[in-house]
């Protein structure tokens, strides 16, 4: 798989792919970043981005991970002194999750956020950003969307300087994060700053087929006892000979193959016995035509889960 597969596979969006095509030919080693609001535990919505990071180091990249504190206490998640331990708790299951260590710079939001220069950058995007176009861009990231607090309507503009401070050239997300993303690249050349080019992962469903959410417990975090991981996947949502919002079959598209080259289900003979997938097409194929059981395909999807993520219940334990 060559760089440019690597950066773009399982993604939702990159704006744009000749930005990004020259990206790759002008830079041996360009800067991407992450930032993560820590604000809680991480989840397999927070993995997607992870992998992705995984795929960017292979490609070449250095990464910067931003472990957002200040946002988070923006965005009303807990005082400073919460969101900065929980962002240490972060901070090492990102690591256990196999990023590179020679190649990922963690940094805190409060380390620089604070600064006179920063700080005289976001007041001119202020100045150059209405209400409106910095409400809209928190539509899908704030906690309280009906009734704003004027401190979110910062946090939009503090994202878009947080990627000209970085010195970022590939700023990523989930899809959720592409408002944002936006307005970064239409105001930050108003300050004489380069656009970043910007990468968006999909937002994949919680274990119940509806939306990801933490206060619903349709997740898994990443440190996850292994009785608990096996007891999630079998109860999940996983609708025979149907892909759309399957959880089982998300989690084997962007987060078992992507680590593992294949998959063995395993059955007892009467059921057809073992069968060994190569790539995810291959095992959504046999899915969808009824010869591989939902059953079946959880109990592999559980086992592959508990060991993808035992190094993190290893470190975190």
């Amino acid at each position: 798989m060559d760089r440019l597969e690597l950066v773009t596979r399982n993604t939702e969006e990159i704006v744009t792919l000749d930005e990004l095509k020259a990206l790759l030919d002008n830079k041996a080693h360009p800067r991407a970043y992450v930032g993560y609001e820590t604000s809680g535990k991480i989840h397999l919505g927070h993995m997607l981005t992870a992998n992705k990071l995984l795929d960017l180091q292979r490609a070449g990249f250095d990464v910067v991970v931003l472990l957002a504190d200040l946002h988070a206490y923006l965005n009303e998640k807990g005082t400073l002194e919460e969101v900065r331990r929980i962002a240490d708790y972060n901070r090492d299951c990102f690591m256990a999750l196999g990023l590179d260590p020679d190649r990922t710079e963690f940094v805190y939001g409060t380390e620089y956020q604070l600064k006179p220069d920063y700080v005289i950058r976001v007041l001119q995007m202020a100045r150059n950003t209405t209400l409106n176009r910095a409400r809209r861009s928190m539509d899908e990231v704030s906690r309280s969307s009906e009734n704003p607090m004027v401190s979110q309507m910062i946090y939009p503009l503090m994202q878009a300087v947080d990627i000209a401070d970085l010195k970022i050239d590939l700023a990523v997300g989930g899809i959720d994060q592409r408002k944002i993303h936006m307005l970064a690249r239409e105001e930050l050349p108003a300050l004489g700053l380069a656009a970043p080019v910007c990468l968006h992962t999909p937002l994949i469903p919680g274990l119940d087929g509806n939306k990801m959410s933490s206060s619903k417990g349709n997740n898994i975090a990443v440190d996850e006892p292994a009785e608990q991981i096996e007891k999630k996947i079998m109860a999940a949502f996983c609708p025979a000979k149907i892909t759309e919002n399957n959880p089982v079959t998300e989690i084997f598209k962007y987060h078992i193959f992507p680590r593992q080259d294949q998959v063995t289900i395993r059955r007892p003979a009467k059921f057809g016995g073992d069968v060994t997938y190569s790539s995810y097409a291959a095992l959504e194929e046999a899915f969808v035509s009824g010869s591989l059981h939902p059953m079946d395909m959880k109990k592999a999807c559980a086992a592959a889960m508990v060991e993808i993520l035992s190094p993190v219940r290893e470190k975190m334990g």
